[in-house]
């Protein structure tokens, strides 16, 4: 038996003959659920016979997001012989009416389950209370999150049943921090798979990037505050660096609705730091009680600590810039910066401390003059002119995967010497292979990223990871975010 929550793998398929392929194809997972509605003429015996793992047998209906087509009597059916055919659980909607059958079994290998797809609802502890007075083994809820904090009523009924067997899940985007601190959330196990349900992730990206394996419910929580950020290698990044300090520590991304969203969730999970990115860079540092110079000046922060019941904010994106720059610039460097947002404010601050002239361009010269105004340097609308650049930084997202034939420097004259891309994925793009065809040295936004990502876990835990065991992490994880060309 596996100390702390399991990983129940959901599988499903169009035959019953690739259900049990897909089941014996499990890999890494504690349990295998086999929904039996994903099939026609599902069959429970075929089902069960020659399993290696324990299984959860779920004939799901269509008011809980299944796709049974048959009769309820022969759904009732197919539940009841997965009980005498052995099957180690089975999984029975609270709402469907078969309390008979809990009470006939005590409970026993009984999966009680109750899904709402519209939110969470305001009676929600009433309805885990009775579905606990059922005396079913397991009680499974889950919820559909449209923000992080729709997650804290699941943990509240996990701090409340604390030693029952619970699985508490929040569906959808927001909801991935309930699946990967399930043990925080007092869940027995938690659910991995393709998608079946709403923000359900795969179990080699639940045990490898997201280290779930390695989380208790003492485990500090860290993570990553943004959108879109499901294709970010911070979290494999960081889990690496946890993990290669001893630290017990785990980062999960945190796609939150707004600032208010994400500083309630913080408070509420108790979370001990994480890093910001677009769009609350700028939102988030009026909320805080303590920023730093560095961040004050650059009028946004990356990574937010929780100390002593105070939340503090500092920036590293200044100091990760110059540092993949290899620490130095020459004095007098002519630096023509693309961007007006907070990683482009960074990039001008340290540059300028280091003595370089810069220069920020935007679609806007009045934005480009105020940005400049407020840093000490010049600003300018686009285009760059020619010959005017020694350095030039694309501090835009132009060029992200999956858009990777974009560039931000639509310009194209490559007449200086060195061009910094801060777009991380992927590792080389348009504007690098372009740059690097016209003679320039190039650098990628994977060596900043790592960099300020070393220097956020150097705040938080007084130790800094190897630059080798981040760059692994991220390029592996985004590899599997590519898709073949």
């Amino acid at each position: 038996m596996t100390q702390g929550p399991r990983i129940c793998a959901t599988v499903t398929a169009r035959t019953m003959a690739d259900l049990i392929r897909a089941r014996d194809r499990v890999a890494g997972a504690d349990l295998v659920e086999m929904r039996l509605d994903s099939v026609p003429g599902p069959d429970v015996d075929a089902a069960l016979k020659g399993r290696r793992l324990p299984v959860v047998v779920t004939c799901r209906w269509a008011a809980e997001g299944g796709h049974f087509t048959g009769t309820e009597h022969e759904r009732r059916a197919l539940l009841l012989r997965a009980f005498d055919a052995g099957a180690e659980f089975v999984d029975i909607e609270w709402q469907a009416g078969l309390d008979d059958v809990i009470r006939s079994r005590h409970g026993r290998n009984v999966v009680l389950s109750h899904h709402d797809f519209a939110g969470v609802p305001v009676d929600l502890a009433s309805r885990v209370d009775a579905m606990l007075a059922t005396g079913a083994e397991v009680v499974k809820v889950a919820v559909m999150a449209s923000r992080l904090s729709d997650c804290l009523p699941l943990l509240e009924l996990g701090r409340k049943h604390r030693g029952r067997r619970l699985v508490l899940l929040a569906m959808g985007e927001a909801g991935l921090v309930t699946r990967v601190f399930a043990a925080r959330f007092g869940s027995c196990w938690t659910y991995a798979g393709e998608g079946v349900a709403p923000g359900q992730i795969t179990t080699a990206q639940l045990t490898g990037e997201l280290a779930f394996r390695r989380i208790s419910a003492n485990t500090r929580a860290y993570g990553l505050f943004g959108r879109l950020i499901s294709h970010s290698p911070s979290p494999a990044m960081h889990n690496a660096g946890f993990a290669e300090l001893g630290v017990d520590a785990a980062y999960v991304p945190l796609p939150a609705a707004d600032a208010d969203d994400a500083m309630r969730f913080a408070r509420g999970f108790d979370l001990a730091g994480a890093s910001v990115t677009m769009p609350f860079k700028a939102d988030l540092f009026s909320r805080l009680d303590d920023v730093d110079p560095v961040a004050k000046e650059v009028g946004a922060i990356n990574t937010l600590a929780h100390t002593n019941g105070r939340w503090s904010g500092t920036n590293t994106d200044g100091r990760g810039f110059i540092a993949g720059l290899g620490g130095d610039v020459p004095r007098g460097t002519r630096a023509a910066i693309l961007g007006t947002g907070g990683a482009a404010r960074a990039a001008a601050a340290a540059l300028r401390d280091a003595g370089a002239n810069v220069t920020v361009f935007g679609r806007s010269a009045d934005r480009a003059r105020d940005v400049a105004a407020a840093l000490g340097v010049s600003g300018a609308a686009r285009p760059v002119p020619p010959s005017s650049w020694d350095l030039l930084v694309n501090a835009t997202p132009v060029g992200t995967y999956p858009d990777v034939e974009r560039t931000s420097y639509p310009e194209g004259v490559f007449d200086g010497g060195t061009v910094y891309d801060l777009v991380y994925h992927p590792e080389k793009t348009r504007l690098l292979r372009d740059a690097e065809q016209a003679g320039c040295r190039t650098i990628g936004g994977l060596t900043m990223l790592i960099e300020q990502a070393r220097l956020q876990q150097a705040w938080w835990t007084g130790r800094t990871p190897s630059v080798a065991a981040l760059h692994a992490a991220a390029v592996s994880m985004l590899a599997t975010r590519t898709e073949p060309s």
